[in-house]
Parts: C-alpha cells; structure tokens; sequence
C-alpha cells in the first residue's frame, strides 16, 4: 500500500507539474547569467579522491563566496570514512596544481572522532568563506567549522516535528543522499530537505550566517512538488534548484527545475551527466567558474555549465 500511494503521489506532481520558467528568466544576483542552464560538459577533471579509492562517499568543491576574503583558489575535500556516512576531517589545497597532485594539504580536524556531536553525518560539506558547513552527527543541526579559529557552532534548522533525521545508506554501491544537504550558490547557502509535512517532497532554505550572533538563520523556505525519491541528487545554481536522476551505471541526467525567485518550475529538462561509476554522494555547484562538482564512488569529477 504505501508504495501504490508513494506512486500516485508522483504522479500527481508529475500532472500539476508543467514547463513554466521563463527562458529568458535572470537570476537576482549579479553574477548570475541568463536563463537555465542548457547544456552540461564531459568532465573537464576526473580524479581518484587523495584518501583511497575505497571511500565512496563524501564531498569536494572549490571556495565558493564570490567576496571571500579567503583564498578563493583554494579547493578541498572531505570524505566520510566511518560506514561511508560518518568523518571528522577534511583537506584543503590552496592552488590547482597542488590539488590534482594531492600535495601540500592542510588536514583540518572538526571533531575529536567519527561519533561526536560536532563529526558530520553523511556528504553534506561545503567550503563557504572561512568556514566549513555540514550537518552534525545525528541532529537537526547544521555545524559551522571556523577555519581561522577551529571553532564549531551548531545551529538547529529543522523542527524535528516536520522532519526525519537523516540516514545515509549503502546498498549494492549505491549512495542513497541525505535527506538534507547544503548546496551553494553566489548570494549564499542553502539546505535541500524532504519533510513529512510537504509529504516527502522537496523543500528549499535560505540560509545565512549572523556574524554578530554568530549563528546560522532560515531567512525564508520554499515548498516543492519534486517528490524526493524521484531524484538521485540536487545543486543550486543562483535560486534555481536543479535535480538529477539515475539513467544507468554512467550518466545522470539533470530533469528538473524550481525557480525560489518566482516558485515555478520545469519537469522537461534533459541534461546529461557523464560519470565514471555507479553511486553519486553529492552534486554542488561553484559561481565562480561556473563549475558543477560530483563525487561519484571515490571519484572527484568536474563539469562546466553552460546557460
């Protein structure tokens, strides 16, 4: 029964659902270019993560804050090594070069071990200015690691009456996403979320970080009609949430589209992701060189989107 209702529920969206984004649409920021995105590169960086290819799940990225006073070269890599959901360090270069050769790192350390409330649970980092976000240990909180003080700071942004804790399973080499990720973009960061309350579809935060307080703020949600597992992974590109479904062992495909400026969306995309094995832990999106970034079964892959 509750596969048959999980069906129509799909369904239902998939028939409420139409092509309504403007084409000609433009993203509030200044940096954002015209449109949606309209087509996808091959890879243009194709790696093995510098841990060990056996880590098939976490996260990487380049410095996104298009104002950071932070070295905006700088790339990093975070890795879950406990049962492929659970970590407590990370590593930064500060060129290109040094990235693709995995020398010179700085190891920064978030937490004491694996199992501590300020450890992340499943691949949910982001490299944000000087800080690290990423989702604390089996809570409702985001954590903020500081990189200049190793300071953490926790800051609950899901009431634990809409929402469920997230768990992030293997299963025969597949990384099923956590139900709540943070995804950046140039204005900002975000959390992409399923809740009980929009009945498993996906919900959008816009989040920001107090200086004065030092505490991470909700400054308004929005509420899609993107039923969760219908998707494999989703990035945000300047307000526009993109989601991605499995088409086989070697490509994703980007299929959908919300619009948090006007809440429209657009189910007829078709946009291939080109990958290099199964499982795909996390998808992000860089503003600065409008890269979009994938960590595919222990492989770091980069692609250039085109608008």
């Amino acid at each position: 029964m509750k596969t048959v209702k999980e069906k129509l529920r799909f369904l239902k969206n998939s028939v409420e659902s139409c092509k309504s984004i403007h084409k000609h649409f433009r993203g509030q920021h200044k940096h954002c270019l015209k449109g949606l995105i309209t087509n996808i590169s091959d890879p243009v960086i194709t790696k093995i993560n510098p841990y060990d290819k056996s880590y098939i799940s976490g996260s990487w990225g380049k410095q996104a804050q298009m104002d950071s006073e932070w070295d905006k070269e700088t790339y990093w890599v975070q890795v879950l090594v406990s049962s492929h959901i659970y970590g407590n360090t990370f590593r930064l270069y500060q060129t290109y070069k040094d990235f693709m050769h995995s020398a010179n790192h700085r190891e920064a350390m978030f937490a004491s071990s694996t199992t501590v409330s300020t450890s992340i649970e499943g691949p949910s980092a982001v490299l944000y200015g000087e800080g690290l976000y990423y989702h604390c240990y089996r809570s409702a909180d985001i954590c903020h690691y500081d990189l200049q003080t190793n300071d953490v700071k926790r800051a609950l942004v899901w009431a634990s009456t809409t929402s469920f804790r997230i768990v992030t399973m293997i299963a025969v080499r597949i990384v099923m996403w956590t139900l709540r990720l943070m995804r950046l973009m140039a204005d900002g960061l975000w959390a992409l979320y399923a809740t009980v309350g929009n009945h498993g579809n996906m919900v959008v935060s816009k989040l920001f970080w107090d200086n004065s307080s030092m505490t991470i703020n909700v400054s308004q949600t929005w509420e899609t009609r993107l039923f969760k597992k219908a998707a494999s992974n989703a990035f945000m590109v300047c307000g526009v949430l993109y989601a991605t479904r499995y088409v086989d062992d070697y490509k994703e495909e980007v299929f959908y589209a919300f619009d948090t400026a006007t809440g429209k969306e657009d189910n007829s995309l078709s946009l291939p992701l080109e990958k290099v094995a199964k499982g795909v832990a996390s998808l992000s999106y860089n503003p600065i060189n409008r890269e979009i970034y994938m960590y595919n079964d222990g492989y770091l892959l980069a692609y250039q989107a085109y608008f």
